[in-house]
């Protein structure tokens, strides 16, 4: 009797424990807080440890309770080193100048082999500018419904929030084979032609061969789609405005969070019509069985001795010998007749062994003859 009352305790407490787990884990999950009450961002959630769970699942609090234990806390000299991007608001930004003009020459010289003349870009490489920033800018807003339409301009003049991604990706990342060998004078001269060629302007002047950059006039750069993205992720408060945007569900989607149920009536399901392809060549098929093998048919004897022992002498004219295929050659060598090439074969001439070094019986040989000679006819 006591142990069926302590079997049923125990069940009773584990059913307690787990309820309990759960219905925080629930309540979490519905409130989308972390445990320190701040919302989380879209698309994660922390559950909290009780009794020894996280949700329905057992965990081990001492080792939770003790943090991360590879590796070391950086130095300050080692983030100092690493902490090399630059920000928007110009944290990181060295001082240096540099002319359009100068950025020319070393574009020439180190950049326009891949993204080539006037950054126009290709072969895999992007393009760097597509006219004026400013109209390139107004095609984001484009929708290509129809083959009229221009396509958008996603280049950095007119699509780039920010300048100083380009000036820390110039100074990290180029050129390709040896990044970080610019100096910053470089850079600024790049960045300065890179404005140049979309046509840019910083307060009001327009950028042309002859202004020259410094980090004072690289802050009053403004890129034409500088508030074109959101959320807002620039700042101190970057963070705290992804999570609010994403937790205000009027921002996107219909306006509520749900799963189903999410709207009135039918959706409207729109088909693409009139692209893709139909002529495939060869046409689409299902069928997963091996192909068939292909078997030597009696009209090629002697291919596979040839390709095994004579096309290292006879596919190349380095060795002296007559190469497959060269009439003129083939013709020499037959006009003695068949009989005498056969022999030569089989006993060697000059520099080609007996044979061709090989252990092939004297039909084997002749076969192989055939075939080189059939080349030719």
């Amino acid at each position: 009797m006591f142990k069926s009352y302590r079997k049923l305790f125990i069940t009773l407490s584990l059913v307690v424990s787990t309820t309990t787990s759960l219905a925080i884990a629930t309540d979490a999950i519905s409130s989308r807080t972390y445990e320190n009450g701040k919302k989380v961002i879209d698309g994660g959630v922390t559950y909290p440890v009780v009794h020894g769970k996280t949700a329905s699942y057992f965990i081990n609090e001492k080792a939770h309770m003790i943090g991360y234990s590879i590796g070391r806390k950086p130095t300050k000299n080692e983030i100092t080193a690493w902490d090399i991007d630059v920000m928007p608001d110009g944290t990181g930004l060295p001082k240096g100048s540099g002319t359009a003009e100068e950025g020319d020459e070393i574009y020439e010289a180190k950049c326009a082999s891949c993204h080539a003349d006037f950054g126009a870009g290709g072969a895999g490489y992007p393009a760097l500018a597509k006219g004026n920033a400013y109209e390139g800018f107004k095609t984001l807003k484009n929708q290509r419904t129809d083959s009229s339409i221009d396509s958008p301009s996603r280049v950095f003049g007119s699509y780039w929030p920010q300048a100083s991604t380009l000036w820390w990706y110039i100074k990290t990342g180029m050129p390709h084979p040896s990044p970080l060998s610019l100096k910053d004078d470089e850079v600024y001269a790049l960045v300065a032609y890179t404005l140049m060629i979309n046509e840019m302007k910083i307060d009001g002047v327009e950028v042309d061969e002859e202004y020259e950059l410094d980090e004072k006039k690289f802050l009053k750069i403004k890129m034409p789609n500088e508030d074109g993205f959101e959320p807002n992720i620039d700042g101190k408060q970057g963070v705290e405005n992804v999570r609010a945007y994403f937790n205000d569900f009027s921002n996107y989607g219909n306006g509520t969070r749900c799963m189903k149920n999410c709207f009135d009536g039918k959706p409207i399901i729109a088909r693409i019509q009139g692209v893709g392809i139909s002529n495939y060549d060869p046409p689409l098929s299902t069928e997963k069985s091996m192909p068939v093998a292909k078997t030597e048919t009696t009209d090629v004897k002697g291919k596979k001795e040839y390709e095994t022992v004579c096309a290292a002498c006879h596919g190349t004219d380095a060795m002296g010998a007559p190469i497959l295929g060269d009439k003129k050659a083939w013709a020499t060598v037959t006009q003695k007749g068949m009989d005498k090439v056969y022999q030569n074969a089989i006993n060697g001439i000059n520099g080609m062994p007996a044979r061709g070094a090989s252990t092939y019986s004297d039909e084997k040989i002749k076969e192989i003859v055939d075939y080189m000679v059939n080349q030719v006819k």
